[in-house]
Parts: C-alpha cells; structure tokens; sequence
C-alpha cells in the first residue's frame, strides 16, 4: 500500500500495477539518472538481497544456504559482463571475516603478539553510527583512541585545541606519530579558545604537520572532524559538534555522526576533499616553532583590528577569490581592449580599497623603470587615511605615500593621497605636469559629474585612471560611464559580498499588492512617475487601502516594530510625505527627506532614527550617499524600481554591517506589472548561482541565495512574476514585442549589442528561439528577408554565443566579410584548423578537401546570406567584448589554436587537434596517438541535477592548480592506459584537460561547451578501476572558473 508523500522508489513490477491505478495527476515519476543509476539500482539490490538471504534462514537454510544464493548472483554478474575478475569475488563456504592483518615484520610480532590482539573501535569500522553521550554506548573520546592506533593516516580539523582534550589522546597520537603515521591537523585562533600548549605539545610530535588560520574576523571554520584513513579501504570519519576539548569529548551533550568508506563512500569522498580543499588554501597557514608568539597574539587579540599592528606590514595580503576575479577583468579590459580608464562596481564596505592597492602593486611589477606616481583622490579626510593604511599593508611598506588633507601637509607628492576640496584650493594642476601622475584613483567616482572633479579629469593624463563607486547611476541623470568607454570594468556582486560577510544577509519578502499597475502608461522604459504618484498618494481610498496593507504587512513580517530602523523608497516627494503622515497617524514615528532637505536635517534624521526616535525614514528614489547609516534593518520598496542598478543601490543601503544587526529585512510591494517590467533582472542579482533561470528558482523555493538570506514571495506575487517572465522573454512573441519598442523604451538604436545590453540578456536567450534578425523583421525594425541558411545558421549561433577566444574571433571577423577571394587550401595551418573549427560548427562534420564543391558551395552561400552574416559578425564582435580574461597559447608541438581557459564545443577542440570524426568519441577521454595527446573532456557534475553526491566528488579542482580527477571504471593501474598517465613525462606524451559544468547548456538545452585549464602534470593516484588521479595545472585556474571547478568552496 503507497503513502502519500516523497518517494525516491525504483519501480519494480509490483509498484508498477499498483501505480497503474492511480490517475497521472497524482504521481511524478522520472527516469532513473544515467550518471547515478548504478549506485540507485545496487542500494535497491542490497535491499532485496537482504530480503532473500533472510527468507533463505527463516525458510530452514543455514549460512552455507546463504552464501550459496550469494555466490549465484555473482556468477550471473560475471557471465554478463564476461570480466573474468568477477570470478574470485565468490564468497568462500568457511564463511569467515578477515578482522586485521599484520605487516611480515611488524614488532608486535617480536613480543609474542599476533592479528587478534591488535585494538579495534568498539563500533563497526563498516557501518556508521552515532554517538550521542547515551549512557550504553561507547565514550568518543575512547573510540577515538582505537581508531588512532588501527589508522595509516589521520585528519583533524577542529575551531580550537584545549590542552584538556588533547591530553586525553596524546599518548595514542605519539605512537601513531612514531611510528611512521602522518597526521595533519587544521584549527583557528577562533574566539581565543585554543592553548598554545596544546599546539606546541602536538608540533613537537613527528610527522605533523598543523595549519592555523589566524584571521579571526572572517574565518568561519566551526566544523569538527576526526579522519581516520586505512589503506585497507575501511576508513572512518568522526563528524559532528566536538571541539578538542575535555568537556566535548567526555561530557557535553555532544552528537557526533561516525561515517564508514563501506557504507557512505561518497560522503567520505567529499569529507576527504574538503579536508584537502582546506588545506590547500591560503587562509590557513603552516604552524611552526617561530610562529609561538604570534599565535599567542592573535589569541589574545582584540575582537576588532589593532591597526597598531606591526604584522600588518610583513604579511602578504592576497586577494580572496571574488577580489582576484576584478583583478583579472582589470588586466582584461587593458590588455584586450586597450582600455586604461578603468570603473569598479561594488557596494560601499566590500573592500575596493584593497582591490585598487592589489592592482596597483601589479603595475608598478610591469612598470620597474617608471617611477609609478600614484594619485589617490577622494572627498573625506576618513577614507585617505583609510585607503593609506591599506595601501601600506598591500604595499609591505609603511613609509608609502602621505596625506594632502585637512592639516595633513606633505614633503613629496609623488604618492599622494589628496581631497578633492584641497587639490581644487592650492591650484594643484600649476605645480604638476599632465604625465605627472602614472596611476590615479579615484574613490566614489560618482560625485566626477560634479563640477569640482572637472579639472582633475581633464587636465590629467595618466597610464590607468581607476575609478571606484558603489553607485554609478546618478539621480541628476549625469551619467559617468562616458568616462570610462561607456564600459564597466567589473563590480562585485552583492551576493559575493554576503557570501564573504563583507555585507549582511537579507530576508526579502515579496507582498502582494493592492494595487494593479497593468494599465498603467509605460513610456521610455518605465512607468510614468505622475501615474504612479496619482494611484499611490491621490487616488483616495485606494491609496489609503494600499499604506494600510503596507503597515499590515510591515507588523506581519518584522519581528518587533520598535526595533525597526527603517527606509522606505517612494516615487515622489508627495507619496513620500503622505507615506510619512499614514505611518505617524498609525503610531509608527515617520519622517521624510528629499532633495530639497539640507545637510542638518539629514545629519538629524540619522540621529533620530538610530537613537529610536523615529522608526522610518521615508525617501525618494535613493537615499543620498552623503548619509549613510549602517544600522538600517528594515527597507521598503514601495514603488517599481525599473533600473537595476538604482534597485541595487537602494538595497545595498540596507546591508551596511552594524553590530547586533542579524540580517536586513526587505519588503517588496509586487502588484500585477506592465509586461515590459523586468523581474528577472531584480532577481537574478540576488541569487549566487547563475546557470539557473529566475522561474526555476522561484519554483523551487529560491535554493541558490547567499549564504544567510532567504526569499519568499507570497502566492499572488509569485504568479504575477512567473507571467511576467514567460510574457517578456520565455517566447519568441515576447521577445518580438520587446524589438518593436526597443528604440521607444531606450532611446538606443535596435541593435544586438544594445538589445542585449539593455535587457541584461545572454544571446543565447534568443537563439534558443530564433535568429535576432528574423526577431527583427516580425517587429517590423528591418525590411523582411529570406536567406536559405536561416535554420542552420540560428543552431550555429547559439554555439558561437560562448565563444571566447581572442584568437579564433579576430580571425574570423576577419575572413568571414571575404568568403569569395579566399584560397582555403592556401591558409597556414593554424588559419586551416580555426576554419574547420568554423565550418564543423555550422555544418556539423569536418572538411576533407578545401576544394570540395559543396564545402565551397556552402560558404559561399553563407557570404551571399547578407542580413545573417551581418548578425554573425556583430555576435561575434559582441562576443569579443564580452572577453574578461587573458587567454595565451598552449604549447603542444604544433600549431594548434586552442587558447588557455577559452571555450568550445567538443567538435570544435577535437578538429583543432586534427580529429576529424568527432562524433565517434563517446567517452570521457580521447587518446591520439600521433599527436602523442591525451585529451580528457570533464564533466563535474555527471548527473542532471544540480547536487548529486554520489557524482560530484569524482572530479573537481583542489585548488587553483590541483586536480582531481577520476578515470573511467575499468582502468587499471597497471593496464597500459593507467601506466600512460602515471608516466606520461617521461613518454613524452601530453594529458590536456577540457572542463564543463553541466552536460547540457542550462539556456539552450544543447549539449555544454567545455573551458581549456590546458596541461596537467601527473602528481600522484588512489585506487585502481576506477583511478583517482591528483593533477598538477601548468597554468593555475581563474578565479571566475575557480567557483565551478571546486564544488568544496564555501561562500
């Protein structure tokens, strides 16, 4: 009889009639998963075995019954597969255990000893259990002890070390030590709670070897782990709430789950590849003799920075991976395109200073012979002396630079740090030439527009001029992108920055409206504020109805409305001050502030509201920079916010971090929208994961948010949005729509490039549909046209829509406008192979002769095709733009064009290595003999859906230039396969490894392309049938790949 409920049941025949009564509404049924449908189908066996093994005792058969019906099966495995190996796994009839094996010339055996008398753990090494303190049960700290002494190697990793705990295992651990085990233990300066004794006591001991992590403000190691690894392949893990401490081992009310190889393989998989994933990265650092005193400081330290510091100016300060990813889109952006005016996007808090100092250290690296004046420009005395003391410790140099501010007077200005108001006042420009200053920046550069930033910007010519902001939109309308080719360089974005807990997490709540905005007139890419004013401030009852909801809903959500600190955003002065006068008529002390309000009324308004005077403050649009007030808990959006970046900049003045702030509450008032109101954007921004579409989150619950934040939106609301989505860009109507009133809308001309741009879309958005032309021609924005290669050209698109490669694109931007005066035959061969990697692309198989009527028949279509060859290269040159990393050529013997971390589909890599059939490879690795290459196409996530623990851990980055990576199942290591990869260097052959995320592209449905990490080097290997084989990169991993390839990184 079937419950109602979830199920994860393989059907077998009796589910199958029992589910054939019940009507298809009722029941969701799936395939079984390729990737998984070994480890499903053996779970579902073993429960059935289990069953016919009992029924063989209960039915008066003995063990030798059982092992009879065993060894059937076995023999039926082995006439299947014809793999003779299968035939010594029968079980012998003595039915018999092998408990423990001792080495030939193991001292125990000198004492008289034998196998039996060796310590084992109370609990099974091959089943898991827990422990909870529970009175009959084994005590951990005693488990411990056993598993210490049976171990071959052991992992710790615990937030802090007490001498009490550690001293209950010592003597375990210097026999093990002793005795040649190794043990790595990994812990923090967390809370001060460690012992130094504890730490020196265990550095003392052979073969250890600790790493501490001594950032107290931002390491967030509170896991507990004991591994305990045996070459036999009974491993075990100890995970769960004990610290090393004495109370956590013997008497707190601790659980501890005690996980075995034998029964949770892939949990133990990824326990291992965590560990190491830890102790690989940077943020944990090598305890050694020398490092007592600082480990007794950092213990002691204070809970904020002692900026007294002498450290500060002796430890490297490297970028965290979100940091390194805006350095290489800055190195990208110069390299690539030439662009040395350079803007970075990142909330207030986030730490662009020390972006900016990375950077900067980096040029003055390229630039050993210029002297690599620096420039450091901003409108507070705070943030010099700030951005000073960063650039100092990124520097390791505690004389650079010197303050021009305030009473601040400088001997040099060769690296100055300098207020605006004081370079406008000493006529700065009179005492320095144009080239003066190699490198500027300049922080907020929002306020550029101003008047006072006019003549810096324009008498300075510097090598980069490096703007920082956290709000590039302007509400005077000025825009500051002309200064930087209308291009953002790069911005962090927000959920990065709560990932890292660089900002505070949000809980964002989506209410229905009262109010429905469908009819209202949308002009110029938005609604018209005079409507919205009228339908929120003058519309009588309706508006009353609607600030009445508003107050119901704030008392629903927040937690207690005399802690509320709040803003709320309104579309004009006039809906501010009515918001303001509904809220103090209903008991919530309100105020409002607009343009028009001067700096003391402000500066009184933060006051008020942080001392609790006032709950609110209402605002219109943004609430001005010039008073930010980080204690703010609470936002209310109460109007469409149309821009994404103002929708941004709103949000973002809620997540300043603020002691005893959880997380920032945020209401959103979402009524039924015009149909060109764009939520997938607002959404899309919020959540970590990418490579799922807003509507999928919103079904699932919104699974992808940044660590801490949560998104509900209430029924009604949910189903606006999703009919939103689906009316504005889920079909081709939609997108056809959007064309015809794109110049309306934007006042931009109807181009790909500024189609995309505007709408935030990925190309392959629309050519999932259709070409962007024929979109174009239903909208009637161009003449109707009809090119025969419409239909293969659109497929071929959607390939070309990831392309990456700075190489491959410039080639054909150039040969694709002169398909009728080209000799193929007579390209170079590099030229010959990026042809073919065109040409398998579009026509999907590869070229044997240049000559060939039809291969020149088709091109030369594709030049007569006018209007598509027309998209073909603005997608291509749109592509080209797109570039945010420095790719380079991989050096193979040959004249091969495949660049370093740049994207392609199978087909395309494999002609660019000259094979021509690459339809025939089905497996995960191509070996080509006579490019003496081995060619490993990875996919990291096997399975179809986005977390599959029995897959995940079999081949993902350790870092940034280790590998792991798992060879098929029948490679063994002795086979000559398994030998040509253990020995590779010194056969001269070359192993390149290809990446992807996902088998199919999560826009297109199409089969994902795969990104080069180039030459791997063997390093070292784990098992046989399959291999587990550790990887050396040449080159290391980018850090915007980095978030893909390591599935361990947290945050």
């Amino acid at each position: 009889m079937l419950h109602p409920g979830l199920y994860e049941q393989v059907i077998n025949n009796a589910l199958t009639g029992e589910l054939a009564e019940i009507p298809k509404a009722r029941k969701s049924v799936a395939p079984i998963d390729k990737a998984e449908a070994s480890k499903v189908l053996a779970q579902y066996l073993a429960d059935v075995v289990q069953k016919g093994l009992d029924n063989v005792l209960d039915n008066g058969g003995d063990i030798s019954a059982q092992i009879g019906l065993t060894n059937q099966i076995v023999d039926l495995i082995q006439n299947t597969t014809k793999e003779a190996d299968f035939a010594a796994l029968g079980v012998d009839q003595r039915a018999e255990q092998l408990l423990a094996l001792l080495r030939e010339a193991d001292p125990r055996l000198a004492v008289g000893k034998t196998a039996t008398d060796i310590e084992r753990p109370e609990t099974s090494i091959a089943q898991s259990s827990l422990f909870t303190g529970a009175v009959h049960e084994p005590q951990m700290f005693t488990e411990l002890k056993k598993e210490i002494v049976s171990a071959d190697r052991i992992d710790m990793l615990v937030s802090f070390i007490k001498w009490s705990g550690l001293r209950l295992i010592m003597d375990e651990l210097r026999e093990f030590t002793h005795s040649g085990g190794e043990l790595r233990i990994i812990t923090t300066s967390y809370m001060g709670a460690t012992d130094v004794k504890a730490i020196e006591e265990l550095r003392k001991l052979p073969n250890t070897h600790i790493k501490v992590s001594y950032n107290t403000k931002t390491t967030r190691l509170h896991a507990k782990a004991y591994i305990f690894y045996r070459e036999t392949g009974f491993t075990t893990a100890y995970v769960g709430s004990s610290n090393l401490s004495n109370a956590a081992l013997t008497s707190g009310l601790e659980w501890n789950t005690k996980v075995t190889k034998r029964d949770l393989p892939e949990t133990i998989d990824k326990i291992a590849a965590t560990f190491e994933y830890y102790w690989n990265d940077r943020e944990f650092e090598y305890y050694a003799e020398d490092q007592r005193e600082r480990l007794a400081r950092a213990l002691k330290a204070e809970k904020y920075f002692d900026t007294n510091n002498a450290d500060v100016y002796t430890m490297d300060i490297n970028p965290y991976s979100y940091q390194q990813e805006i350095l290489d889109k800055l190195e990208a952006e110069r390299t690539v395109r030439g662009y040395m005016r350079n803007l970075v996007v990142a909330a207030t808090g986030t730490g662009k200073t020390v972006i900016s100092a990375l950077d900067y250290k980096r040029f003055r690296k390229q630039n050993p012979d210029r002297p690599c004046h620096l420039l450091f420009v901003a409108h507070r005395e705070e943030i010099l002396k700030q951005s000073l003391y960063t650039f100092r410790a990124v520097l390791k140099d505690a004389n650079f630079g010197e303050l021009f501010v305030g009473n601040y007077k400088p001997e040099s200005i060769d690296n100055l740090f300098l207020s605006i108001q004081t370079f406008n006042s000493q006529s700065f420009t009179e005492k320095t030439s144009p080239d003066f200053y190699d490198y500027i920046i300049v922080d907020e550069f929002h306020h550029a527009a101003a008047p006072t930033y006019q003549k810096l910007l324009s008498y300075y010519q510097p090598r980069i001029l490096l703007g920082l902001t956290a709000t590039p939109e302007r509400m005077d309308g000025k825009n500051i992108l002309p200064y930087f080719n209308n291009r953002i360089a790069a911005e962090i974005r927000l959920p990065e920055a709560i990932d890292r807990k660089l900002l505070c997490p949000f809980q964002y709540f989506g209410v229905t409206d009262t109010v429905d905005l469908d009819a209202l007139k949308w002009s110029a890419g938005g609604y018209q504020k005079s409507e919205l004013e009228h339908i929120y401030t003058f519309s009588g009852a309706v508006a009353d109805r609607r600030a009445d909801h508003v107050v119901t809903a704030l008392l629903k959500y927040v937690t207690d409305i005399d802690e509320v600190k709040g803003l709320g955003f309104c579309v004009t002065v006039d809906h501010a001050e009515f918001m303001c006068r509904y809220f103090n008529d209903h008991n919530i002390p309100s105020m409002c502030l607009t343009g028009q309000s001067s700096d003391e009324e402000r500066a009184a308004a933060k006051r008020r509201l942080v001392s609790g005077d006032v709950r609110f403050i209402f605002v219109v649009d943004i609430y001005n920079e010039g008073v930010d007030i980080p204690e703010v808990n609470t936002v209310l959006f109460l109007r469409p916010t149309e821009s994404l970046t103002i929708f941004l900049q709103q949000l973002g003045r809620g997540l300043r971090l603020s002691e005893d702030k959880e997380c920032l509450t945020v209401l959103d008032f979402i009524g039924q929208a015009n149909r060109k109101y764009n939520f997938e954007d607002k959404f899309a921004a919020l959540l970590s994961n990418v490579t799922r579409s807003v509507s999928r989150e919103i079904k699932d619950g919104f699974v992808s948010v940044p660590k801490g934040c949560y998104i509900q939106l209430e029924k009604k609301a949910a189903k606006y949005i999703l009919e939103n989505i689906r009316a504005s860009y889920g079909n081709t109507a939609g997108l056809v729509t959007r064309a015809a009133s794109f110049t309306e809308d934007s006042g931009l001309e109807l181009t790909l490039k500024n189609f995309l741009d505007y709408y935030h879309l990925d190309p392959r958005a629309i050519y999932k549909f259709s070409s962007f032309s024929r979109i174009c021609a239903r909208a009637d924005a161009i003449e109707d046209f009809s090119e025969p290669l419409e239909d293969i050209l659109t497929k071929a698109f959607a390939k070309l829509a990831v392309a990456d490669s700075r190489r491959w694109i410039s080639f054909l931007l150039d040969v694709l406008p002169r398909l009728d005066n080209l000799d193929f035959a007579a390209l170079p061969d590099a030229e010959k192979r990026m042809m073919q990697m065109f040409y398998i692309t579009v026509w999907g198989k590869a070229v044997e002769d240049w000559d060939d009527e039809e291969v020149l028949s088709n091109l030369y279509a594709l030049s007569d095709s006018s209007v598509l060859l027309g998209e073909l290269l603005g997608l291509l040159r749109y592509r080209f733009e797109q570039i945010d990393f420095i790719d380079e050529p991989v050096e193979l013997g040959f004249d091969c064009p495949l660049d370093l971390h740049c994207t392609y589909t199978r087909d395309q890599l494999l002609v660019a290595l000259d094979f021509m059939k690459p339809s025939t490879v089905r497996e995960g690795v191509k070996w080509l003999p006579e490019k003496n290459i081995d060619v490993f196409f990875v996919t990291l996530n096997k399975a179809d859906k986005d977390y599959s623990p029995t897959t995940m851990y079999n081949d993902y980055s350790i870092n940034e230039s280790l590998f792991h990576w798992q060879s098929q199942s029948t490679t063994a290591e002795n086979s000559p396969t398994g030998q040509r990869y253990i020995h590779h260097k010194e056969r001269g052959s070359k192993v390149l490894l290809f990446v992807r995320e996902f088998k199919s592209d999560r826009v297109t449905g199409g089969a994902e392309a795969y990104t080069y990490l180039g030459t791997a080097n063997y390093v070292k290997h784990t098992g046989s049938r399959p291999m587990n084989i550790t990887w050396q990169l040449d080159r290391p991993i980018p850090a915007k790949f980095l978030k893909k390839t390591n599935k361990l990184v947290v945050g």
